[in-house]
């Protein structure tokens, strides 16, 4: 998933109000942060295929020390516990803990049998909901519009701008996310390093808007 997990940072944020939205989408995209790193590294692998929409061009082969269920809740809680270290609130630590782990559960939906349970564990899970794009469209699309519902009647602007820079943003995710779902192939080479900026560029963005809209406790 894509727009997905940025939701879970939103309705997150609902859930508890004082953690930063930053903070919230950081923890619900850290899998795709790693996997980012890792692949620059050498650690983790995809291939590329011929075709349109990532479910039928992406080939994660190799991706569970990233998304695998067990070191995602072991990075959940690393990033937890950071977070409890800093802020001492127990609450605030589970609720991230839970962000982290989201990941492998969206990905398993959205996914081809390719999620690991733990790297070297030959069991994969997927239900390939990405290998239908209106199913897509109902389903994650559903999900983000209501995440976007939520967090809109949740934080409410201080100034103009923070409803131009949450809407404009969040129209161009959504136009990203479909290509994802519909378009062609990135470039195998570049990718890595683009979708490690966009994901940057994303968190940046979420920290901002934390501050350009008020949540209600």
């Amino acid at each position: 998933m894509l727009v997905g997990h940025f939701a879970i940072g939103l309705t997150a944020k609902r859930v508890e109000p004082k953690i930063s939205l930053g903070t919230l989408v950081l923890a619900a995209m850290l899998a795709d942060f790693l996997w980012c790193v890792f692949m620059l590294a050498g650690i983790e692998h995809v291939q590329f295929k011929p075709g349109r929409g990532a479910a039928n061009y992406l080939v994660a082969s190799d991706i569970a020390w990233s998304h695998s269920l067990l070191t995602n809740a072991i990075w959940g809680a690393v990033f937890a516990a950071a977070y409890y270290w800093r802020r001492r609130y127990p609450r605030g630590a589970w609720i991230l803990f839970a962000a982290v782990l989201s990941h492998w559960l969206l990905d398993v939906i959205a996914h081809r049998a390719d999620m690991a349970l733990a790297p070297g564990v030959p069991s994969y899970f997927g239900l390939g909901l990405w290998t239908s794009i209106p199913a897509t469209l109902i389903v994650e699309g559903g999900f983000w519009l209501f995440a976007i519902i939520i967090y809109t009647r949740a934080a409410h602007p201080q100034k103009r701008a923070g409803a131009y820079a949450f809407w404009s943003v969040a129209a161009l995710l959504t136009l990203i996310w479909y290509s994802n779902i519909a378009g062609p192939p990135p470039d195998p080479h570049t990718m890595p390093v683009s979708s490690l900026i966009l994901f940057t560029l994303v968190v940046a963005w979420a920290y901002w808007i934390n501050q350009l809209r008020t949540a209600r406790s």
